[in-house]
């Protein structure tokens, strides 16, 4: 009898190993399009700040959450044997992986390491590369990112429902101070959070990576304090020769209502979306944006966007911007003396003004809600490739506005004098090279003289620094004759 049991239990067990031997040899692969991959983290970011050559490596996990056995049928390291990162999977080191196998509910190890040397001026500021996941047809990523040349980096830190990713630089009631040491690099949004401010000293250079921005938020304060000799520059973290001209690399700077003025002396803003999106959130502070002696250029969307905002602004140049050059919209306050606006954007068609002026918006009911709007334009140029450049959509109530000695680029009746003043209409300005947003004036240009002394002698000295109270020109730049000295 012991001897029959231990036979039985033997063929038992033997038939157990079997069933589970053929179970493993026929497990099923799911091959359905459905299928993807789920990942540890969406972005491997190294964000060390290096101070010598660097080496670091980091992992995620790379997980098959399906019942089935999974094929992932490639995995490329999308900058190939010229990336600046190594991919190790599962223990073997590549850039290029066939037909890897995650079981049912199973994951698999991906490490990433990078190699950087801050000291590199050929590197970006920040050095971009992606892992890519193929299986069943279905295409997944991993970004790789890691800072290249030395500098200050910002990289945000906290993701909320319905705003931008950002790091707060200036919390409640902190002063923080950006210098030219090291050039600011932000990696998502910069926020001045309320009561908060950020000083931004001469020389002082911010790049920004793609869909990334400076936001004051409300009852925060902004004061860029650039010179003649070294202004301050906020744009793209890109500096190769493609990028030197490109639009929409960045976001925009955006600035909400204040208890104190806002001010921005000698900027350059270049190649974002909006230049400067200056909007009342809730309601009006009694602060105003001092603008002087700044160039925006190269902006996809606005080079200003207004709501319900006041703007002081002299010698500023609003160039090539594929929307509007100014918005000024849900009312305000706006007094611009010499500025000059020259839009000659041709990257997409531009069906758009380079000035819209607004008072209103339609409530839910489609019924005006109407705001009080008061603009100047006075020794300015507003000029551009459109028949139309300045459009105004108003109620007609508690409205404003007028052009004071202008250069202007309108099919409307500048007759109306108390709108125009001593206007002129459709002459073109000269500019020296607008293809490369040069806006400075030829020698025979009709802008040349025609200024108002009386709003020259408010602002008495041009963008680059020239006196211009001996017969002003119109615009933020004057005039002046080139000296050739023959060599003797």
């Amino acid at each position: 009898m012991a001897i029959s049991r231990l036979k039985n239990t033997l063929l038992i067990s033997g038939l157990v190993l079997m069933m589970i031997a053929s179970c493993q040899k026929d497990e099923k692969i799911n091959s359905s399009p459905s299928v993807k991959l789920s990942f540890s983290a969406d972005t491997i970011i190294f964000d060390t700040v290096f101070t010598t050559i660097g080496s670091i490596t980091k992992e995620i996990s790379v997980y098959n959450k399906e019942s089935e056995k999974i094929v992932i049928s490639s995995i490329n390291l999308a900058g190939g044997n010229n990336s600046r990162y190594s991919i190790n999977v599962d223990g073997v080191p590549g850039t290029h992986f066939n037909d890897v196998e995650i079981g049912p509910n199973d994951s698999i190890f991906v490490f990433a390491r990078v190699n950087i040397n801050p000291g590199d001026a050929d590197l970006p500021f920040i050095v971009t590369d992606s892992i890519v996941f193929e299986t069943n047809g279905n295409i997944q990523d991993v970004d790789l990112v890691a800072w290249g040349q030395n500098a200050n980096f910002i990289l945000w830190d906290t993701d909320r429902p319905g705003l931008p990713k950002y790091k707060i630089v200036a919390a409640e009631g902190v002063d923080t101070t950006w210098t030219k040491s090291l050039p600011i690099v932000v990696y998502g949004y910069a926020v001045v959070d309320s009561t908060g401010s950020l000083t931004i000293e001469p020389g002082t250079k911010v790049h920004f990576h793609s869909g990334s921005g400076l936001w004051i938020y409300k009852g925060g304060s902004l004061k860029v304090l650039g010179t003649l000799e070294e202004p301050v520059y906020f744009q793209s973290d890109r500096l190769d020769g493609f990028y030197q001209y490109l639009p929409g690399q960045w976001d925009r700077i955006w600035i909400n209502e204040g208890a104190v003025d806002n001010v921005i002396e000698y900027a350059v803003i270049r190649n974002g979306f909006i230049g400067l999106q200056l909007e009342t959130l809730q309601e009006y502070m009694g602060n105003q944006l001092f603008l002087n002696n700044t160039i925006i250029e190269n902006m996809s969307g606005a080079g200003i966007l207004t709501r319900f905002y006041l703007v002081a602004s002299h010698n500023c140049v609003f160039a090539n911007c594929g929307q509007y050059a100014l918005a000024l919209t849900l009312g305000g306050s706006y007094d611009f003396r010499h500025v000059t606006i020259g839009n000659y954007w041709n990257y997409t068609v531009r069906t758009t003004p380079s000035i819209y002026v607004n008072n209103y918006y339609l409530d839910q009911n489609n019924q005006a809600v109407e705001f009080p709007f008061n603009g100047n334009f006075a020794n300015s140029i507003i000029y551009g490739n459109q028949r139309e450049e300045i459009v105004v959509d108003d109620m007609g109530n508690d409205f404003t506005l007028k052009f004071d000695h202008c250069l202007l680029k309108t099919e409307k009746d500048i007759n109306e004098s108390e709108i125009f003043i001593n206007s002129l209409k459709n002459q073109d300005p000269l500019f020296v090279d607008y293809t490369v947003n040069d806006l400075q004036l030829d020698s025979i240009s009709p802008a040349r003289d025609i200024g108002k002394i009386e709003i020259a002698n408010t602002v008495p000295t041009d963008l680059k620094g020239v006196d211009r109270l001996e017969s002003p020109d119109i615009g933020a730049y004057e005039w002046i004759p080139v000296i050739e000295i023959k060599k003797r």
